[in-house]
């Protein structure tokens, strides 16, 4: 019994991802509850704090203050942090930190590494965290170097700076905060929506933070001979071309069709990127009409690359899923891809991982629509942005009661950490889980 009890409560590598971003939130919720943490002084009531704190942790960026207006220089710090180390996630963080002051990392905590990156083998974890590390540094302080003229003409020098390296850790861990409440609160990038400068920048961040290392690692490897990539690399930049092209194409013709040229072809690049899953907006989405705010949802729900900054359930688990449905189209024994079989144990993760998500989403809606008696498509749009940590909104979340903030706590924790690593972490694998019951067939369709 004692040995079942032990079993049940051991620190695997899920708990131990779902531990650390539980700590982490903790930690930044009591940060932010503090005095000092706001601009009046004023002490902040524990759930703001904790929905603050899990927003920045997760990468969301649902806000229920404007970051600019509400929060301290000490106050956005935490935030900061908050953003990078929930980006980079908590497990990696860890590693680095052990790394630098002279720590071994041993098998088991290589293996929980492992886990929460998504790397494909144990063997060069460590290589590939330093990776991780040093990219993410480049990249944050590349796009910071390149917007700081814009904001220190706008702010002076040393504001400008703060906003400037604050916006790219921001746009890179493709988190969604801001601190431009000075052109109004929870404006986002709208300011700067004709700004070139800008605009290019985030959806460069945005785009190298939710593609995913493995998928940079193999890019550094082999330039741009992309028959050697992996097919998982493969699969990720092709899929990434089509999910802003699509996109892109519709909120051309559809959304911004009054726009001039220039300012059109930006928004339209803007929207089509950030939905996966930056949080960023440079349009209010209450002026899209019903198909564009549909469009947005999908997107935010397929979000980036696995092992990357980004959220949802991940461009892969979809294309699994679309190439599941070709090959039963076609009568084929298995999808393929770049001619590589998909391995079933692939094609059942993507199918729980869907099912997942949509439940999720789908059942925050109705219970934030019912306790909120707000409309389905807008809570809809809320929920689907904290499952799949976007942080975009129809600006309804500031005037939220209580059990509506706790319902979006829940799902941008769930979608952070996981999904599936919440269930394998609450649920002990069976000693029978691989017996096989007599087959039977089932009519779908």
């Amino acid at each position: 019994m004692s040995k079942n009890v032990h079993n049940h409560f051991r620190l695997t590598g899920s708990r131990s991802i779902l531990l650390g971003f539980i700590v982490l939130i903790l930690a930044g919720a009591l940060l932010l509850m503090l005095p000092f943490s706001t601009k009046t002084g004023e002490w902040t009531g524990f759930l703001d704090a904790l929905f603050t704190a899990t927003s920045a942790s997760s990468v969301t960026g649902l806000v229920l203050f404007d970051t600019a207006s509400r929060w301290s220089w000490f106050g956005q710090l935490v935030i900061l942090f908050l953003i990078q180390i929930g980006g980079m996630g908590v497990v990696t963080m860890t590693t680095i930190l052990s790394r630098m002051v002279g720590k071994k990392i041993g098998l088991r905590a290589r293996a929980t590494l492992q886990e929460a990156v998504s790397a494909p083998n144990l063997g060069e974890i460590l290589k590939y965290t330093r990776f991780i590390c040093i990219g993410t540094i480049i990249f944050e302080l590349a796009g910071a170097v390149a917007m700081s003229p814009v904001f220190i003409s706008e702010y002076g020098v040393l504001k400008g700076l703060w906003v400037s390296l604050f916006s790219s850790v921001s746009a890179f861990c493709n988190a969604g905060f801001d601190l431009n409440g000075s052109h109004g609160p929870f404006s986002s990038m709208v300011p700067y929506m004709d700004n070139p400068v800008i605009v290019i920048t985030l959806v460069f961040l945005i785009l190298t933070g939710g593609l995913g290392f493995l998928t940079w690692m193999d890019i550094r490897r082999h330039g741009f001979k992309f028959h050697k990539y992996s097919t998982q690399s493969k699969l990720i930049i092709v899929m990434e071309i089509i999910l802003v092209a699509f996109p892109m194409i519709y909120l051309w013709f559809g959304e911004y069709s009054n726009l001039p040229a220039g300012q059109r072809f930006l928004a339209s690049l803007f929207q089509a990127v950030t939905p996966r899953t930056a949080g960023f907006n440079t349009t209010d989405y209450n002026a899209f009409s019903g198909t564009g705010v549909v469009m947005t949802i999908i997107l935010m729900l397929i979000g980036g690359a696995p092992g990357s900054t980004a959220g949802g359930m991940k461009i892969t688990t979809v294309a699994v899923l679309f190439f599941t449905m070709i090959s039963v189209f076609e009568h084929e024994k298995s999808p393929a891809v770049f001619k590589r079989r998909i391995q079933a144990e692939a094609i059942s993760g993507a199918v729980a991982v869907f099912m997942l998500d949509i439940i999720l989403t789908v059942f925050g809606a109705m219970a934030i629509s019912k306790i909120e008696n707000i409309a389905f498509l807008k809570t809809l749009f809320e929920s689907a942005s904290a499952v799949a940590t976007v942080g975009l909104s129809m600006g309804i979340t500031p005037a939220l009661h209580t059990a509506s903030k706790i319902i979006l706590i829940f799902l941008m924790y769930t979608g952070r950490v996981g999904g599936l690593t919440l269930v394998f972490a609450a649920i002990t694998r069976k000693a029978t889980g691989n017996r096989q019951y007599p087959a039977d067939n089932i009519a779908v369709g």
